[in-house]
């Protein structure tokens, strides 16, 4: 019997460690799909940017050695022990002719942390490094970190500014959802030693988004905010805010002032933050904002766009009307809903421009454009005019505009939509 009971055992190890293996190459193999997957660029288009068909990081691309035991003896069935939901909200930064985006990673248990993946062409074949970022915390530990703004300062540093989330101090003991969102700041040269700095303090209770201006202000750090009131809601704060710190080490900003506030029935009147760092052009900065209004399926979140002077950096010169990009398709669906979230571009010297966008807080997406389209796109859309009689006279005026242009070609009619008269 001991014979016996010897034998089955073997075979049963025999079976499992088939198992095991057969397992782990499936898995390698739709990791290898998924990462070595050509990207596409979609039909047709806006003219102003390229959309990609696939995403270029999902939680898919994590690697296997992050989610899994690969012994067979301490994990037989090849069970996932380190679950991940998503991968979204991305800084991204050029370094060496290499595109990276260091990504904002979710696991099962909410918790997000940051994590480097580099691509050779910036559209596909996006790989995280071997290991996550490992993050130095201040003397109050961060309960969770996330959404990385990346920035090539002039000062020589590269910096990584970053939400910091902790549960409020001031909740009763039933509410475990109240929080206080500030500024965490670090600074590196490589992406993989961070050096951690004091979380920026502002005159506002609460700042979810902080980006640094790329270039000194008067011999100062400068900051894009956004003040308010609640962990949530913007209440009366919101907008797009600005400082100036005279250090970065220990960054105070006594003053806010908002450059790109709220505006009632706007994409943006719900609240609205600065997304990746400005761009800088012969026309003025090119920023990419994110605005969000309240509906009845939730909070809706887009990307829009304006410009400022290039010398007044607080001074909105251009500002088209509506947003730059929404949701389509697929990105609509996903942990939350109905959101685009920007935190990341790249400005290529040949003046093409890769756009780094979340889908509803699930994966990560690429568009690109150019230098000269964006800057036309900004300068020459019509600005919001407020109402919706202004929104056909801006119709109207295109319209007579296409007309006159028509008529000079000598093309009148041509291009015309027909009307007919209805009698009742």
């Amino acid at each position: 019997m001991q014979e016996q009971s010897v034998i089955i055992i073997k075979y049963e190890m025999r079976i499992m460690n088939t198992y095991f293996k057969n397992r782990l190459q499936s898995l390698k193999n739709a990791y290898e799909e998924v990462v070595k997957r050509e990207n596409k660029i979609e039909d047709l288009g806006n003219g102003v940017y390229d959309r990609y068909k696939y995403p270029v990081l999902t939680a898919q691309h994590v690697p296997l050695e992050w989610k899994y035991d690969l012994n067979p003896d301490s994990n037989p069935h090849l069970m996932e022990r380190f679950g991940i939901n998503a991968v979204f909200n991305a800084g991204a930064i050029k370094l060496n002719n290499r595109y990276y985006l260091v990504a904002r990673v979710e696991g099962l248990d909410r918790k997000s942390f940051f994590a480097v993946a580099e691509s050779d062409n910036g559209t596909d074949n996006f790989r995280f490094w071997e290991r996550p970022v490992t993050m130095p915390e201040t003397d109050e530990p961060d309960t969770n970190v996330y959404d990385m703004r990346v920035v090539q300062h002039e000062d020589g540093w590269i910096y990584g500014l970053f939400c910091t989330e902790r549960r409020d101090p001031n909740a009763h003991e039933g509410d475990q959802s109240s929080a206080i969102a500030q500024c965490g700041i670090a600074r590196t040269k490589d992406l993989v030693e961070w050096e951690r700095l004091a979380d920026l303090k502002t005159p506002s209770p609460q700042q979810r988004n902080v980006v640094l201006h790329p270039e000194f202000v008067q011999g100062k750090y400068a900051f894009y905010t956004r003040p308010q009131d609640s962990f949530i809601e913007a209440g009366k704060g919101g907008g797009i805010g600005f400082g100036l710190s005279s250090t970065i080490e220990n960054a105070v900003v006594d003053q806010e002032i908002v450059i790109d506030k709220k505006v009632y029935h706007t994409v943006y009147e719900a609240k609205n933050g600065l997304g990746p760092a400005p761009i800088k052009t012969e026309k003025g900065w090119l920023h990419l904002a994110h605005g969000v209004r309240n509906t009845a399926a939730g909070l809706r979140y887009v990307l829009y766009m304006f410009m400022t002077d290039l010398n007044e950096i607080t001074k909105v010169i251009h500002k088209p009307g509506g947003y730059f990009m929404a949701p389509e398709g697929d990105e609509r669906i996903g942990d939350v809903s109905n959101v685009l979230f920007s935190n990341g571009w790249i400005a290529d010297e040949d003046g093409n421009v890769f756009i780094y966008y979340a889908s509803s807080d699930t994966q990560m997406h690429v568009a690109t454009s150019t230098i000269d389209k964006l800057v036309d796109y900004v300068i020459n859309t019509p600005e919001d005019r407020f109402r919706s009689a202004e929104s056909v006279k801006t119709i109207n005026e295109i319209i007579d505009n296409n007309n006159s242009y028509l008529q000079q070609q000598g093309l009148n009619g041509t291009y015309k939509s027909f009307s007919k008269e209805v009698h009742i």
